[in-house]
């Protein structure tokens, strides 16, 4: 009965409107594009757009990169379905922003010129740290792209009625090479404006749904959280924390290890610690975390009530139905309040978030490859800027079809879950180094490298070995069990084991730190003199 319910109401949305108008964000998008590739003459202009942004450009394009599809469906659809502990995602994404960013970005932004890479080897071995730090970004963005790309089979299942597997996969395959062309004709100006232009449309279509939401409950969030626990099958429990983390002791641990991965993962993200070098001063790269900041925490205010209505007015069983499961539940929600329309503009947003984000991600891994790896190991600090700007457009295509190859594998998983993992790759890998090197004198070379490969293999391990990929009903590999680690986050091993590698390995490595390396990297980044 609830599968028919499900498949009436896809049937109900018009896969014409829906493509119509997605087809047109993604022609406009393309064309804006196109405009700003005719301004890249540089490196600089390809990896860091010139440093031409403002403040508040760049603070609403730095929400658009952080706001993925895990935070406009995932999100949603973990509040429709567990409740008080679906909000917790949002909690630990928005406490995250505030703490990690307002501490490191402008620091960061500072020291480095391009990429992370930039900052970690700034007082240490230089080719050495770069590979690691390439190495790094690149898992971190794969990482994330396979919520991204996982959401966008989900969203095209529902969208399109598409059920069989090799038609989901079609499609994100040619959302795959939409994102490659974004990076490909426009570099860090044209995926920025993309992100400016995605980032204002979702955060437009979340606050207007917010709205009517409250105006159909009497504008009383009482009556809404009232009526979803109503129409939800956990009852007055959807309100009270512990539907989902709060099953046995298990749970209860690895609910704290995602807290973790969370709060400590944004200030390891690459791609968004890689926006802060398109504004030409430290004043506006503070200017851009004040804008950042509001947008995102209005956003996540909203998803808070989405995720309610959805519960409300559409109900866990038609979600968990749907083509595309809990990610499916922002969409459906749409469809009851406002018809095929409504429902066409949702998937048009969803869709410009997920283009958008993987665009970002490309962008940014392909530049670490790019001017960490080939430029500067490679070529030693001395490679033909046209040399590495085509070496980066390669390694975008090269990671486009990887995105996409592991976004038809992770298909079905929820992808604010997937987000999770990718946060506690950045945090594992990447955190302790920058901490170190920003804040330790003795921090040196073998202790940069310890950190950071000590704690990408730990979460890697723990994640192979977890019931992410096997061992449980919502595995990836199904009908096979090698777990044996419990937890499906490993953040709460990975990223204090990542802090005593760097620990230990400064300890104990040969190579000592250089004073006058380390105050020039001290006086540049609390003032950005010579950045």
């Amino acid at each position: 009965m609830t599968m028919d319910l499900a498949a009436k109401e896809v049937a109900a949305s018009s896969p014409l409107v829906n493509t119509i108008v997605f087809s047109v964000f993604v022609a406009i998008t393309l064309y804006v594009v196109y405009r700003a590739s005719s301004r890249n003459r540089s490196t600089a202009d390809y990896y860091a757009a010139g440093s031409a942004f403002t403040g508040r450009q760049n603070g609403i394009a730095l929400s658009g990169d952080y706001l993925s599809a895990a935070s406009f469906l995932g999100i949603a659809g973990a509040i429709a379905i567990q409740g008080y502990d679906g909000f917790l995602y949002s909690i630990g994404f928005g406490v995250a922003w505030l703490i990690d960013l307002l501490l490191i970005a402008e620091l960061t932004r500072n020291t480095g010129r391009f990429t992370m890479g930039d900052v970690l080897s700034f007082r240490m071995r230089k080719r050495r740290v770069r590979a690691a730090a390439a190495t790094s970004t690149l898992v971190i963005s794969f990482f994330y792209m396979l919520a991204q790309m996982a959401g966008a089979g989900g969203l095209i299942a529902l969208l399109l009625n598409i059920h069989g597997g090799f038609g989901q996969a079609l499609v994100i395959g040619v959302v795959g090479l939409i994102m490659v062309l974004y990076v490909l004709v426009g570099g860090m100006k044209g995926t920025t404006w993309v992100q400016i232009i995605k980032a204002s449309i979702l955060i437009l279509s979340v606050v207007l749904m917010t709205v009517f939401l409250f105006g159909k409950f009497g504008f009383s969030f009482s009556n809404l959280l009232s009526s979803a626990a109503e129409n939800s099958p956990l009852g007055d429990k959807l309100l009270e924390p512990g539907a989902q983390y709060g099953k046995s002791d298990l749970t209860k641990l690895d609910f704290v290890s995602l807290s973790v991965a969370l709060i400590l993962g944004t200030a390891g993200l690459p791609h968004v610690l890689m926006r802060f070098y398109t504004v030409p001063n430290s004043q506006e790269a503070r200017r851009s975390v004040v804008w950042a900041t509001c947008c995102v925490l209005l956003f996540y205010l909203c998803t808070l009530v989405i995720g309610f209505g959805a519960a409300a007015l559409v109900g866990a069983d038609e979600i968990k139905a749907a083509p595309g499961g809990e990610n499916s539940a922002a969409p459906l929600l749409a469809l009851h309040i406002g018809g095929t329309l409504l429902l066409g503009i949702v998937a048009a947003v969803a869709f410009a978030t997920i283009l958008a984000v993987v665009a970002g991600l490309t962008m940014t891994a392909s530049a670490s490859f790019a001017h960490d790896v080939y430029a500067n190991i490679f070529k030693r600090g001395k490679a033909d800027p046209v040399d590495e700007v085509r070496v980066a457009r390669i390694t975008a295509v090269v990671v486009g079809i990887g995105a996409i190859v592991g976004g038809i594998l992770a298909n079905g998983q929820n992808i604010a879950f997937l987000v999770a993992l990718a946060f506690a790759v950045a945090a594992s890998a990447n955190l302790s180094t920058l901490l170190y090197s920003l804040f330790w004198k003795r921090f040196n070379t073998t202790g940069t490298l310890w950190g950071i490969y000590g704690g990408l293999i730990a979460c890697l391990v723990l994640v192979i070995f977890s019931p992410v990929l096997s061992g449980a009903p919502d595995s990836i590999f199904k009908g096979v069990d090698f777990h044996w680690f419990p937890l499906k986050n490993p953040g709460l091993v990975s990223i204090p084991f990542s802090f005593l590698c760097g620990f230990i390995g400064t300890l104990v490595g040969r190579t000592k730190a250089d004073p006058r390396k380390q105050a020039e990297m001290e006086v540049r980044s609390l003032t950005g003199i010579g950045s």
